[in-house]
C-alpha cells in the first residue's frame, strides 16, 4: 500500500476518483489549491540553477523553441480548435485560461522518465515561465477584455504562482536544503498535484454528470491539442531529422499545459464552470503521460 502511495500515477488516478465519488471535501481543498501550486512550482524551479541567467547563448536557442511550442504552436491550437468547437461562454473563457498559463510543471520530470533533453526542456520551461508574465495578462486583455471584476487578483496571483516560487527556490539553493528535501521532493509534489487535480474535478463533478453532451466538445479540444498535436509534432520533427531527445522535449512542451494554475484561475476569478475544460484537461493529461510512457516501453 506505501508503495502505492508514492506511484504518481495511483496518486493522479485517486485524485481523479475521489473527485467524480467523493467530491464534498473540494470545497475546501479548492482554497489549499494556490498554496498546493506554489508549492510545487517551488520544488520544480529548485532545477533552475543560479548561473542561467549567466549563459544566454548556451540556452537561448532552447528558450526560443520552448516558448514557441508553448505560446505559439499549443495556444494557437487551443484557441483554433476550441473556437470551432466551444459556443459556451464559460467554456470558452476556460479554454482561453489554459492557453494563456505557461507549461506543466510536469514536463521537466516526464522529460526525464521519457529520456529526453531535459536541459532543453529545463530552459524552455524557464523562458515560458518568464514570458507568462507579460503573455497572460495580454491574452486575457485580447480574449476576456473586463471579463473579471478584480484584474489585480490576477496579478497577486502570478506572483504567489511564478514570482514567489522562483524567489523561495533560490534561498533553498542559497541555503543549500536541496539535498535534504529530494528524499521527498517527489512524494510533495505528486501529492500537491493531488489536492489541485481533486478540487478542480471535485467542484466541476455534478456539471460533469449533469451535462454530460457539454462535455464532448470539451474533450474534442482537449484530444486533439493533447494525443492528436503531439503525434503531429512527432510528425513533424523526424521528417526534419530532429534528435530523438529533442523530439521528447518538443512534444511534451508542445501537448502539456499548466492546468492547475488555469483552474486556480478560474475557480479564483470566475465562476466554478469555467474550470471545466482544465479539469477535463487534467483528467486528459494523466492518460496521455501514461500513454507516452507505455509507448517508450513497447520500443
Amino acid at each position: 500500500m506505501i508503495r502505492l502511495l508514492n506511484n504518481r500515477n495511483f496518486i493522479f488516478l485517486l485524485a481523479i476518483t475521489f473527485g467524480l465519488v467523493l467530491p464534498q471535501a473540494a470545497e475546501w481543498t479548492k482554497i489549499l489549491m494556490m498554496p498546493a501550486l506554489a508549492l510545487v512550482m517551488t520544488l520544480a524551479t529548485i532545477n533552475v540553477p543560479n548561473d542561467y541567467f549567466l549563459k544566454p547563448r548556451a540556452i537561448l536557442k532552447p528558450s526560443l523553441a520552448g516558448i514557441l511550442m508553448t505560446y505559439v504552436i499549443l495556444s494557437g491550437a487551443i484557441l483554433f480548435v476550441s473556437a470551432l468547437l466551444i459556443h459556451d461562454k464559460n467554456l470558452w473563457i476556460g479554454f482561453v485560461l489554459i492557453a494563456a498559463v505557461p507549461p506543466a510543471v510536469a514536463v521537466i520530470p516526464f522529460t526525464a522518465i521519457l529520456e529526453g533533453n531535459v536541459s532543453s526542456t529545463l530552459s524552455g520551461t524557464v523562458a515560458s515561465y518568464l514570458a507568462a508574465l507579460l503573455i497572460m495578462p495580454l491574452m486575457f486583455w485580447i480574449f476576456i477584455g473586463t471579463g473579471f471584476d478584480d484584474p489585480y487578483k490576477l496579478v497577486r496571483i502570478m506572483l504567489l504562482l511564478i514570482v514567489l516560487p522562483l524567489v523561495l527556490s533560490r534561498m533553498i539553493i542559497y541555503f543549500n536544503w536541496q539535498d535534504r528535501l529530494a528524499p521527498v521532493r517527489g512524494l510533495l509534489t505528486d501529492w500537491g498535484f493531488f489536492i489541485v487535480l481533486y478540487s478542480i474535478i471535485g467542484v466541476n463533478r455534478d456539471l460533469i454528470f449533469s451535462r454530460p453532451f457539454s462535455i464532448l466538445p470539451v474533450a474534442g479540444v482537449v484530444f486533439a491539442t493533447t494525443f492528436i498535436l503531439g503525434w503531429a509534432i512527432q510528425k513533424t520533427c523526424v521528417l526534419f531529422k530532429v534528435d530523438k531527445k529533442n523530439i521528447i522535449s518538443l512534444v511534451l512542451q508542445g501537448t502539456l499545459k499548466n492546468q492547475g494554475i488555469a483552474g486556480g484561475l478560474a475557480i479564483a476569478l470566475f465562476e466554478k464552470e469555467v474550470a471545466l475544460p482544465s479539469a477535463i484537461y487534467s483528467i486528459f493529461m494523466i492518460f496521455y503521460i501514461m500513454w507516452l510512457n507505455w509507448r517508450k516501453s513497447k520500443r
